[in-house]
């Protein structure tokens, strides 16, 4: 075999007229693969060979081919051998900077890994190492810092530091401020602060300008206590490293939120919050502070007006913690996103996303009409699925409109859109919130290219639905891009369009839920573009999400409401 392999070196060599010819081969079966080279010229030659045994003497057919016929690719000498393999020499990996906090990235050839600082850790130096583990703070709570040695214990008052193991007189001196008296309880690391008026908090530490506006996104007091007397956790307490919102979360800062236990409402909630330990666990719970004079701090209540004054006006524009290429979104972000649920005896399951365009009417895919009306609800308002929440509108469903021309064909839904029409509750249909308004359907076509956001209950990282209503953003891609082989070779028809990133899988409409909507903005206000239909997996090159294009089906839309609100008169 060696000698064989000696005279293929050399039949290379004589192709390209060259001594200098440098080679890699692999063999398979009883083919043999040569890619040939010449050290620092771009375009290559590359080689296959057929071998065989005829008569026992080796019998070779050989074929050139010069990268020129592919349109002059660059060489990758260590292309790999597990039956597909690239010749393409791809770009630096770590040209996107893709390192966060000041890792280096160190190029690995088609790969990159991150060479995090203290305390990091992570593919992309994305998360924070809990420092805390073998860290015990007897009297307290260990803190994650980012100065060596990255952690400390922070000790409840009257424990010591370093450990937090040793109490001292707990009156001795006065913890209590603004002329608090301290009073000492029987056991001797107990003590209560007897504040005068106006001053409240353990330690009297509280004044009276101490309040929340009604836009308590911007608290930015002292007050540390929970409703329940319990103390706040600080916000980089290693027991807060898992949790969507800790001081190490993006943009902590702008929420106010960094290495301090004072409350903060970086989810637009109805008051500050915090969390707190309870029973050993984890748990939130909106804090003691009291809103400003004529602050008024009730939520919008349901009116009987069901005029929506504009479409595709959100009172929210700023996301938080980033999920899978999808973010965490803010209550009242996407006011417009309904959760269609099925009927249960126990709890009503979200099955489906959709889009509120009227005060009675939601637009959503026709593939997610397998139930009857009356087995269907939809929930307006929502942010978490698992809990009641004061914002939400809950409607049963009059009556269900699937596309005349809706089909499955090889498992691909065309014309996939449907409405449904809301029952009113009292009288009304949806009433316009802060939380609940309505999307704009848009009247022409929005040029490829364009920044565009999807929004649902969708896919994490984990593969299982998120109960937090996440969103992502999206580009739109031409139908020429989508329609081409290596993507979804001409399925695609004039009812769909796709969004997403060709080249770079990143945010997918697995953030999005089937029948949710693709928003884009024009002159401020946001358009449902369209609807959450199918796609080849989650999140996978030359694969985006494949929507329903609302555009085209606009006269539809319009008529069928019409017909109903003429039928009721």
């Amino acid at each position: 075999m060696q000698n064989i392999s000696d005279c293929y070196y050399k039949k290379a060599q004589a192709y390209l007229s060259i001594d200098t010819v440098r080679c890699n081969c692999c063999f398979h079966g009883i083919y043999v693969l040569y890619l040939c080279w010449e050290p620092n010229v771009e375009q290559a030659s590359f080689f296959f060979f057929y071998f065989f045994s005829v008569a026992g003497s080796p019998f070779l057919f050989s074929s050139l081919f010069s990268f020129l016929f592919f349109s002059s690719f660059p060489v990758l000498p260590n292309f790999r051998k597990a039956g597909k393999f690239s010749i393409l020499t791809p770009a630096d990996p770590c040209s996107s900077d893709p390192c966060k906090n000041n890792g280096r990235c160190e190029n690995r050839g088609s790969s990159f890994s991150c060479l995090c600082p203290e305390p990091y850790a992570g593919t992309t130096c994305e998360k924070v190492k809990n420092m805390c583990l073998e860290k015990r703070c007897h009297g307290g709570d260990c803190l994650i810092t980012l100065t060596p040695p990255y952690f400390q214990c922070r000790c409840n008052h009257p424990y010591k530091k370093p450990d937090c193991q040793r109490a001292s007189s707990p009156c001795r001196p006065n913890p209590c401020k603004n002329g608090g008296i301290c009073i000492r309880h029987r056991i001797r690391s107990k003590f209560t602060c007897k504040c005068p008026e106006p001053f409240s908090g353990r330690f009297c530490e509280i004044g009276p300008d101490d309040c929340y506006e009604k836009a308590s996104s911007k608290y930015r007091g002292s007050v540390n206590q929970a409703v329940n007397g319990k103390t706040c956790l600080h916000w980089n307490s290693h027991v807060l490293l898992d949790y969507p919102i800790n001081a190490f979360m993006e943009d902590a800062d702008s929420y106010g939120i960094g290495e301090h236990n004072f409350c903060r409402n970086p989810d637009e909630d109805e008051k500050p919050w915090c969390y707190i330990r309870k029973s050993h666990k984890v748990e939130w719970d909106f804090c003691d502070v009291s809103p400003c004079s004529g602050t008024d701090s009730s939520t919008d209540p349901p009116g009987s007006n069901e005029i929506f004054k504009r479409c595709g006006q959100p009172e929210i524009q700023r996301p938080l913690t980033r999920i899978y290429g999808g973010a965490k979104t803010t209550a009242g972000k996407h006011p417009w996103v309904a959760s269609l649920q099925i009927k249960t005896s126990k709890r009503n399951t979200h099955f489906c996303g959709g889009v509120l365009i009227q005060a009675c009417w939601v637009l959503t895919a026709g593939h997610c009409i397998e139930q009857p009306a009356e087995n269907l609800q939809v929930a307006l308002g929502k942010q978490n699925l698992k809990k009641r929440e004061h914002q939400e509108q809950i409607f049963d469903v009059e009556k269900i409109i699937v596309h005349y021309k809706y089909r499955e064909k090889d498992g691909v839904p065309h014309n996939d859109i449907a409405l449904l029409k809301l029952k009113p509750v009292d009288g009304h249909c949806a009433v316009e919130t802060k939380y609940v308004k309505t999307a704009c359907l848009p009247h022409f076509f929005f040029p490829v290219g364009t920044d565009c956001f999807i929004s649902g209950w969708g896919l994490t990282e984990t593969d299982e639905e998120s109960h937090q209503l996440l969103d992502a953003n999206v580009k739109l891609i031409s139908q020429k891009k989508c329609n081409a082989p290596r993507a979804y070779d001409h399925i695609l028809d004039e009812s769909m369009f796709c969004a997403g990133n060709l080249r770079r899988p990143r945010a997918d409409s697995c953030q999005g839920d089937s029948g949710g909507p693709l928003t884009c903005v024009e002159n401020g206000s946001y358009y449902v573009y369209g609807l959450v239909s199918w796609g080849d997996g989650c999140g996978l090159k030359n694969k985006p999400g494949v929507y329903t294009q609302v555009t085209t089906f606009l006269s539809w839309i319009k008529s069928k409401i019409q017909s109903e609100s003429r039928s009721l008169h």
